[in-house]
């Protein structure tokens, strides 16, 4: 009996390790991007290694800032896959972020990565917001040469609260890390989320609801 027990244990171990098991590095030097492939992958599909130039794995233009003459006053300059086909599989990407005074980055989540964001001039307010049931506001303000991480998923924002320009270097742990901004997720989306369901959630009157989906 004992044996058979052993025996049956045994299968389930290495039932669970092929279900569970997966390739956590990739499996040749590098999987340049080729956006002009109909495969669909976790990712893109890989350009032939013998296309593959020095321009492929090179970005230029962070030293540039970006325009933030908008309703925000910032802008996001994007390194990611699209911009640097190199990062394809490999699980990393960045950006810079330029914010005019009192500019702001309004609540978002990014749902595939981490966050770790680098004040590299100026002074930013910068927080996220812990899951249900607590909602804890987890808040700081950094100044040049401080760095602060928002966990993968959780809502986050920043804002310039210096008195001039500023901008910041994030990085992010996918390459490409999604963004769901969560005023036009709620009144921006198409079709409209009915205005009786969200004037309830947020407990407004549905007139106040119908104002902001004017606005996106």
């Amino acid at each position: 009996m004992a044996n058979h027990l052993l025996v049956i244990a045994s299968l389930l171990v290495i039932a669970c390790a092929m279900v569970t098991a997966f390739e956590p590095s990739p499996l040749q030097d590098f999987c340049v991007a080729d956006p002009t492939s109909s495969a669909k992958v976790n990712g893109l599909a890989c350009l032939d290694p013998k296309m593959v130039q020095a321009n492929h794995f090179s970005f230029s233009g962070l030293h540039i800032p970006g325009n933030t003459s908008n309703s925000l006053g910032s802008a996001v300059t994007p390194v990611f896959v699209g911009q640097l086909p190199g990062l394809n599989t490999l699980g990393i990407s960045m950006a810079r972020i330029d914010y005019a005074p009192w500019g702001l980055i309004p609540p978002h989540t990014h749902p595939r990565a981490t966050e770790i964001l680098t004040v590299l001039e100026g002074k930013l307010l910068v927080g996220f917001v812990t899951s249900n049931p607590e909602n804890r506001l987890i808040t700081k303000v950094l100044e040049k040469g401080d760095v602060f991480v928002f966990p993968i998923g959780l809502v986050h924002f920043q804002r310039n609260v210096g008195h001039g320009s500023a901008f910041s270097i994030s990085a992010l742990s996918s390459q490409n890390a999604g963004v769901v901004l969560i005023p036009n997720t709620l009144f921006g989306s198409t079709p409209s989320i009915p205005g009786d369901i969200l004037a309830r959630a947020l407990q407004v009157d549905t007139s106040v609801i119908e104002k902001l989906q004017a606005q996106f």
